[in-house]
């Protein structure tokens, strides 16, 4: 045997962007999904100035370009929301969920939400109207609405809290468009008593989560889908210790704990259904 024929030929540049982009954010791309890469790389690269997406990909192997590498992954990660996204969930966080939790916390009059890969804002600006349109008895509680994500871009979006017209026709009723949103220009942008209900941190499921309160409600929802079963389970694993012994863990509708792991049970509610905590044996 030669030592050449111990060398490792060179991965392709695909194949270095799927280990790249998974390392860092635990999104398993295939190669099927190669039109992808093309598609929301193009615009970084020419925004960086390079010739092609092949020589981006080489500026990005010598690890040089921290702001690059950032870009890149803003660019890969799916940023889909929009305001009452599906309905259901809300409708059953607004009938059944939260009306038992308030019976529960009456006592500590505290409440927190968690709203995990929030992208631009809507799901979290979404429940704080929700709280506020449907249970008023709750002004005077410690409410904790928090939003996390683990791209900068949207983040920076979710914070101004301003959205153009095509966002707002997207699921917000009329009526709470006028109450919640004031205009500016042509965009809509959200009125300060909502604002200040929500709290915005930058985050990354797949690493070790940083120091955060425990939570009654998480809604990560059309998230886990893009994640391997590894990934998956260890996500679950950290969820299950930020949700309270009672508290509910909202998932996307195509979405499942079942075959992952035995720390949380499907409950089927009137509106949709969600997971909680399973009482394992000991």
């Amino acid at each position: 045997m030669t030592t050449a024929s111990l060398v490792s030929p060179p991965i392709s540049n695909f194949e270095f962007l799927a280990s790249f982009i998974g390392k860092r954010t635990g999104i398993v791309l295939e190669p099927e999904k190669a039109y992808l890469v093309d598609a929301r790389l193009a615009p970084i690269a020419r925004q960086a100035n390079f010739a092609s997406i092949d020589a981006m990909v080489g500026a990005l192997r010598l690890g040089s370009s921290p702001q690059l590498e950032r870009a890149v992954l803003d660019a890969m990660t799916t940023n889909e929301t929009s305001f009452f996204r599906d309905a259901h969930p809300f409708e059953a966080l607004r009938l059944e969920i939260l009306p038992d939790l308030v019976e529960q916390r009456a006592k500590q009059r505290a409440l927190s939400i968690w709203s995990a890969a929030c992208s631009t804002g809507q799901e979290a600006y979404t429940i704080s109207m929700i709280l506020r349109e449907h249970f008023p008895q709750l002004s005077t509680w410690n409410l904790q609405i928090l939003g996390t994500d683990i791209c900068h871009q949207v983040l920076e979006r979710a914070r101004e809290a301003k959205y153009n017209q095509t966002e707002m026709n997207r699921g917000l009723p009329a009526t709470l468009l006028v109450k919640y949103f004031e205009r500016q220009g042509i965009h809509w942008s959200v009125r300060p008593e909502l604002k200040s209900m929500v709290r915005f941190q930058e985050l990354n499921l797949i690493e070790k989560f940083p120091p955060l309160p425990q939570f009654d409600v998480i809604f990560l929802r059309n998230v886990l889908i893009y994640f391997s079963m590894e990934t998956k389970r260890a996500i679950l694993t950290r969820l299950h210790s930020q949700l309270r012994p009672d508290g509910y863990l909202v998932l996307g509708g195509a979405e499942t704990t079942c075959g992952l792991d035995q720390l949380f049970k499907r409950v089927s509610l009137k509106q949709s259904y969600v997971f909680r905590k399973a009482s394992l044996p000991s």
